[in-house]
């Protein structure tokens, strides 16, 4: 019974020390074995140990790539523009003598805090020097930027037994206390711009209204100095036909031009007239066939020649009358496409048209073709007021 006893006290024994000196490693894990905390043994390959109990133990590490975010810093660059730069790096521990002599006991935590140190110097060193300017970090360059920091990184943190895989820089802003006057900046950039716009857009405006009142001032005027020559016209006619007569019989002068007289005198709201007993100013008006003492035959040319005489006025004052019409309604067409051009936001104004090479007059003059100069004859009353002085010659 005691035999036995103690060979299951022995078995125990023996399974606690087998169990105490073995031990095993992952394939995402390094070992160390220390004996009273000196390295006996590394141990990189995963699979199952041994050391020796009690005396020795195993400190463990990972052997996958870590990460590490820095704290938020601030840089110069050459252009003295203050940046905000936040970055990270991946890492994995390279050499594990030197990492266990580097970092003591602290273990990763300890590695991180002197890494991100590291980094922190070696990303001020660079986003700082000479030839690095602020849009320079912001530029596609930047990825040259983090290699020099890995590159740099790299040969410090082999002193403590890590291999930095990577840094990026995650972001790059201003600092707080300068993105008000940025923005400040960004927005009076931005008003000026408005108003640069709005500027080209009254200007081209003004150049519409300027151009439209130029068309309507030029029409009208056209239209009223064609009026004038078809006025001057049938008035230089009117008196020729005058002179004729004069000079053919000066009673129906004297007779016409009382009648004139009559027209202008008794034509108003007021005719009361104080006249003296020996006036001859209604001796055609009182007279018993209202032709004075003029014969028969002068008083029917008389007539005819007067009536003659105001058909060919009033011919020339209805064509005066048509061609300011016509010249109004060129105004008004005018002045609706100007409308409109205002309407659609003055597009295509820009461009604006050349008239120097065009006459306005050129339409309004062809409109009426028999319109005759002060002086001149028009084509289409000659043979008629030939007619008319061969009816007045006695």
């Amino acid at each position: 019974m005691k035999r036995a006893t103690i060979a299951l006290v022995a078995l125990a024994v023996l399974l606690v020390v087998f169990l105490s000196s073995v031990f095993v490693v992952n394939e995402k894990q390094k070992a160390l074995v220390l004996q009273f905390g000196q390295i006996r043994q590394v141990i990189e390959d995963p699979g199952l140990h041994f050391k020796v109990p009690v005396i020795q133990e195993v400190v463990y590490y990972e052997d996958r790539i870590l990460g590490l975010d820095t704290d938020t810093i601030e840089v110069t660059p050459s252009d003295n523009r203050r940046l905000v730069v936040d970055a990270f790096a991946r890492y994995r521990i390279d050499d594990l003598v030197r990492f266990r002599q580097a970092v003591g006991v602290g273990g990763e935590r300890t590695a991180d805090d002197r890494l991100s140190a590291i980094l922190n110097a070696k990303i001020r060193e660079v986003l700082g020097a000479e030839n690095v300017r602020s849009d320079t970090i912001l530029s596609p360059n930047r990825r040259d930027l983090m290699m020099r920091i890995q590159a740099l990184a790299q040969a410090e943190a082999a002193d403590l037994g890590l291999q930095v895989v990577d840094v990026r820089l995650k972001q790059t802003n201003l600092p707080a206390q300068n993105l008000e006057a940025t923005f400040a900046r960004m927005r009076a950039e931005r008003e000026r711009e408005a108003a640069d716009e709005i500027a080209r857009g009254n200007e081209a405006a003004q150049r519409v209204r300027a151009l439209a009142d130029r068309i309507v001032t030029e029409t009208v005027s056209a239209a009223e100095r064609a009026a004038q020559v078809t006025r001057g016209g049938a008035d230089a006619e009117a008196n020729r036909v005058f002179a004729d007569a004069y000079s053919a019989n000066p009673e129906f002068f004297d007779f016409y031009r009382s009648l004139a007289a009559y027209r202008q005198a008794l034509g108003g709201g007021n005719s009361s007239m104080v006249l003296t007993p020996e006036s001859s100013f209604f001796d055609y008006l009182f007279s018993e066939d209202g032709t004075g003492d003029a014969p028969p035959e002068v008083t029917q040319a008389m007539i005819e020649a007067a009536q003659a005489a105001v058909a060919s006025t009033r011919q020339s004052e209805e064509r005066a009358e048509e061609m300011r019409r016509e010249a109004v309604e060129r105004a008004n067409a005018v002045e609706e496409a100007r409308r409109e051009a205002e309407s659609r936001g003055f597009e295509g104004v820009l461009g604006e048209p050349d008239l120097d090479d065009a006459d306005p007059l050129d339409g309004i003059l062809d409109a009426a073709p028999d319109a005759a100069l002060p002086g001149e004859t028009p084509p289409d009353t000659a043979p008629a007021d030939d007619g008319v002085a061969a009816d007045v010659l006695p």
